[in-house]
């Protein structure tokens, strides 16, 4: 049982790579066409770039049909992938872009920068000039600035 408890958690840490790898190089390259509705505001529920869960999904879809008669490892990546996609909407979705309104304003200096760090990511709607391109690792530059910030709140 520990053995699947730590190929759920090398999975889901795995992910932030994969994440990291394919938005920089994947979503700001060649499928940028479709990715580019997320970095251009509008009124819409949706957008192109809602298009991506599907391949996490499926990947995770296969790996449990396959992994599951056993329990073998394959179940257990596709529910490090799966538990990392829940964390995504969570994260990114509802607290960072507010897709749903169920969570206000945090004092939490991790989600404060975790936070910044996206909205330093949109700061333009092209290609290129974008940092930052994690989910859950945030530059140490962020905790500073998001720490400051709470710092000079509490002065007054």
């Amino acid at each position: 049982m520990l053995t699947n408890i730590g190929i759920v958690l090398l999975t889901f840490i795995a992910m932030e790579g994969v994440a990291w790898f394919t938005h920089k190089y994947v979503l700001h390259g060649f499928l940028w066409f479709l990715h580019k509705s997320h970095h251009v505001r509008h009124n819409h529920a949706l957008e192109r770039n809602d298009l991506f869960f599907t391949f996490y999904g499926t990947l995770a879809t296969v790996f449990f049909i396959y992994g599951s008669e056993n329990l073998d490892y394959r179940f257990w990546i596709a529910t490090g992938i799966s538990i990392y996609g829940l964390t995504y909407f969570l994260v990114h979705d509802i607290f960072i872009h507010r897709r749903l309104k169920i969570f206000d304003k945090t004092s939490n200096v991790y989600l404060k920068a975790l936070d910044m760090a996206h909205k330093v990511h949109h700061k333009t709607p092209e290609k290129d000039g974008s940092e930052s391109f994690g989910m859950l690792w945030v530059p140490i530059k962020y905790f500073r600035l998001a720490g400051r910030k709470k710092s000079l709140r509490n002065l007054q």
